[in-house]
């Protein structure tokens, strides 16, 4: 049995969320003893609630946060830690600050989720392996990106995220139904869906250009204002419609309303729509990028296009909407791909053996 520390100061509506929401629920229903540091009125915290997770209410009010730093380092010594894995930019610092300045016997691994914005640097390379025994990247694309900006491949695990089973479980038809109804969708509709928050939109928005005028795009996760200037400036033809933010459990309700999904970004170090999408029955489209080529085969499980070229993009949908064959092929193994590949009893597991190695080399 571990005695296991997540910590993260965001928790809210984001991909990451249900991922360290399944992780450290996977990891706690194998007998572990898993607590996890975060804001009391985020999303996490009430996802966890009524889980054999322990919440432990924290702040995180800066990367030099010397009351959060006292709250990792109590958290540590009253639960024997043994790990400390920080999911977010305030958690990283205050995780290696409260180790240096209390002397915790603890390991600290940091998790990274996104192309790092913030990276690169030979002062913050160097307090980043300094400061942890193993950073996780989620993708080998997102690997090569490190390595790429200065950290050592040997301080890098690659640890896939993974797909929960009861996700799909949460699709009500008849939300569906409803859905379809209120937004005026026929059954004939051809709909090319984009669900997550800013992330490249505009890529989509430029390749309706190249489409044909009776198509439908639905934004979820997403204000028409977020994207108005750029709408203003390329008047598209079709009709666009925004679904705005919307509750965690309700998002797979909308895969169903799409023929095709979009993820046109380039910050993503994974991106777990296109799983859900995948899991849902629905083709998708990614940019290839890495990361994102990690969870797409193309031409097997999804299609890849290449960044910033709109006419590619409006290529790849085109095929999908009108090849049938194609189509068929893409749902079938993008359904097995997140369902057996991507699993999230893979990704519990290789986490257990991941942290039961590092315990044993020693503080």
């Amino acid at each position: 049995m571990m005695n296991l520390l997540f910590l993260t100061y965001q928790g809210d509506m984001a991909g990451s969320t249900n991922s360290i929401a399944y992780l450290t629920q996977g990891l706690a229903e194998r007998g572990h003893q898993v607590y996890i540091g975060c804001r009391k009125e985020s999303l996490l915290y009430g996802m966890l609630e009524n889980s054999r997770v322990h919440l432990i209410p924290m702040e995180f009010k800066g990367k030099l946060d010397r009351q959060n730093m006292r709250q990792i380092r109590d958290a540590v010594r009253r639960y024997n830690i043994q790990i400390i894995n920080a999911q977010s930019s305030k958690d990283r610092y205050t995780s290696i600050f409260a180790r240096w300045l209390y002397r915790l016997p603890v390991k600290i691994v940091h998790t990274r989720r996104q192309n790092p914005e913030s990276i690169g640097g030979w002062l913050q390379n160097t307090f980043y392996v300094k400061g942890t025994d193993k950073i996780v990247v989620i993708s080998d694309g997102l690997k090569n990106t490190f390595i790429k900006k200065g950290i050592p491949a040997e301080h890098l695990e690659v640890l896939y995220n993974g797909m929960h089973p009861m996700r799909f479980k949460l699709h009500q038809p008849e939300r569906t139904e409803l859905l379809r109804k209120n937004f005026k969708l026929a059954p004939s509709s051809q709909v090319i869906g984009f669900v997550g928050r800013k992330k490249n939109q505009e890529q989509l928005l430029e390749a309706l250009a190249y489409l044909p005028e009776e198509v439908i795009v639905l934004f979820v996760g997403i204000e028409e204002k977020d994207l108005l200037p750029y709408l203003q400036k390329i008047t598209p033809r079709q009709r666009i419609i925004f679904a705005g933010q919307v509750p965690p459990d309700d998002v797979i309700n909308f895969y169903p309303l799409f023929n095709v999904n979009v993820l046109a970004s380039t910050m993503d170090g994974f991106g777990l729509v296109l799983l859900e999408a995948m899991g849902m029955g629905v083709p998708v489209i990614g940019t290839d990028f890495p990361g994102i080529n990690d969870v797409i085969q193309d031409g097997q499980s999804g299609l890849l296009f290449e960044d910033g070229n709109a006419r590619d993009l409006a290529e790849k949908i085109n095929r999908v909407l009108n090849d049938e064959a194609l189509m068929i092929k893409l749902i079938t193994n993008g359904k097995e791909r997140a369902l057996k590949t991507f699993s999230i009893e893979n990704t519990i597991q290789a986490y257990e053996q991941f942290f039961s190695r590092l315990i044993q080399q020693g503080v």
